[in-house]
């Protein structure tokens, strides 16, 4: 039994405006969901929980280089194909 789903987040084709407000709007979402994670693991428990704050290191990362890539494409008046796929499965 197949117990995977995927999803369609984006699909389409974006200006260089349009890119970096959508993919600055995801990664700062994921990146303030990490902080608030972290922050409530420490008050609530006195833990630091260090996926949270890998996790935080890679998507900052992830957003530079994609910040680097709307500006490369911007500088030669390119519009950028973007898709993104969200993919659930179950496990025990």
């Amino acid at each position: 039994m197949d117990n995977q789903r995927d999803f369609k987040l984006i699909e389409g084709r974006f200006t260089t405006e349009e890119a970096s407000d959508l993919l600055g709007a995801l990664f700062n979402y994921k990146i303030d969901y990490h902080c608030r994670q972290d922050f409530s693991n420490h008050i609530r428990f006195n833990q630091d929980i260090g996926y949270s704050k890998n996790r935080i290191v890679e998507l900052i990362k992830s957003k530079e280089a994609i910040e680097q890539i709307i500006e490369n494409s911007k500088a030669n008046n390119e519009n950028l194909i973007i898709q993104g796929t969200i993919s659930i499965r179950t496990e025990k």
